[in-house]
């Protein structure tokens, strides 16, 4: 394939880079550039404001819901430049990637009405409550119950690993509605306030940093039936289509490229001579980015064509987590000691790396995937 950016494309990264150079406001640096962070947080709200009146937050939803009804092609170019910055949008680069067009793909126009507005300003935090202590990545094994009392769903239960649910005002959270059906059926999506009577959210402290994991507990929670996104137990095939946006909405290899020459850029400063095998290994990794980067735009064409999801989504997602470790394995490599000074450039990669190997779905789960879907092979039993 011969790939060749529009000039409409082209002009748009420009412009948008000429704005990220000028108008990131002068709060944007120490650890407002650490992703999750509290200062990044707080700093994500007024950029994000600032990004939905030039008409950039959702430049890629339809006009009707607040976008500009731009490409999916825009739509990377500015997650590209974001993610090659640090994401200044903070955690809501997930709700405009994935959990707004699923609002507009199943929600009904109650629904519409009250989320998308907010996500398309700016000023509203989301998060995934999907993972479970004896469920993981296994989500069709989860186990929170919601069991319908007449207007409202009665939840019992606990997810685990939530990024974000401390700053969250709302949970798209995933639950059991028919126990008695096949393991990929009767599920359901509740779009959930945080603030619900019966919701409990626990810090889990953890290396990777404060805003990644978290217990979320649920007890005789009651969820009105109106906030289920999409049929009662047809949930699957709504998380299913999520995800495929999640997986490639995050380019990490952007951020691991712009890491990399960080690298390089502190090697030069200290006048840190590169071996010949370290130097190979920079290139390897440097072609890892590149990789997932071509990956990612495979999946980005099948889009733009409206061909439903492939396998090619979770190809694109194992190479991201791929060259992520391979500039955080180059990072450990080249600074040495200083690498382990918490806020270097290394720990940094190290803990990004690390949070790449499990955020939507683990880096195993997206290989078996890989395995049933794309190599055809059978599934052990």
């Amino acid at each position: 394939m011969e790939f060749g950016w529009s000039d409409e494309d082209l002009t748009f990264r420009k412009e948008l880079r000429a704005f990220l150079a000028s108008d990131l406001g002068d709060d944007w640096s120490g650890e407002a550039q650490k992703l999750g962070s509290e200062a990044n947080v707080e700093h994500s709200f007024g950029f994000a404001k600032t990004l939905a009146a030039r008409g950039w937050l959702t430049p890629h939803w339809p006009e009707e819901y607040g976008g500009a009804g731009a490409s999916p092609w825009q739509h990377l170019i500015m997650a590209e430049e974001m993610w090659s910055i640090g994401e200044p949008r903070g955690p809501q680069y997930m709700n405009v990637n994935w959990i707004g067009p699923s609002i507009m793909a199943h929600g009904t126009e109650e629904q519409k009405r009250l989320h998308l507005p907010r996500i398309a300003k700016g000023d509203v935090i989301w998060c995934q409550g999907f993972s479970e202590p004896d469920a993981g990545s296994d989500l069709a094994s989860l186990r929170t119950r919601a069991v319908r009392d007449g207007d409202d769903y009665v939840v019992n239960g606990r997810k685990v690993w939530t990024s974000y649910a401390a700053s969250a005002q709302f949970c798209y959270l995933l639950v059991r509605t028919n126990a008695e059906a096949e393991r990929h059926r009767g599920i359901s999506v509740l779009l959930v306030p945080t603030d619900t009577d019966g919701f409990e959210i626990n810090s889990i402290p953890s290396v990777v940093g404060g805003h990644a994991f978290h217990e979320l507990v649920f007890t005789d929670m009651r969820v009105p039936v109106a906030c289920r996104l999409g049929d009662e137990d047809q949930g699957w095939a709504v998380v299913r289509e999520a995800l495929a946006f999640e997986r490639v909405g995050a380019p990490r290899y952007a951020r691991a490229a712009y890491v990399l020459d960080q690298l390089v850029d502190w090697a030069d400063a200290n006048d840190t001579e590169l071996s010949a095998s370290l130097t190979e290994r920079i290139g390897q990794a440097r072609a890892s980015c590149e990789a997932a980067r071509l990956l990612a735009y495979r999946v980005i064409d099948e889009r733009c064509l409206g061909l439903p999801p492939s396998p090619n989504v979770y190809l694109a997602r194992a190479a991201m987590v791929q060259a992520e470790r391979a500039v955080g394995a180059v990072a450990g490599e080249l600074m040495g000691d200083e690498g382990l000074v918490y806020g270097s450039i290394a720990d940094e990669q190290l803990r990004k790396s690390m949070v790449a190997g499990v955020a939507a779905g683990t880096y195993e789960m997206q290989l078996n995937m890989i395995a049933q879907l794309a190599l055809k092979l059978p599934r052990e039993r």
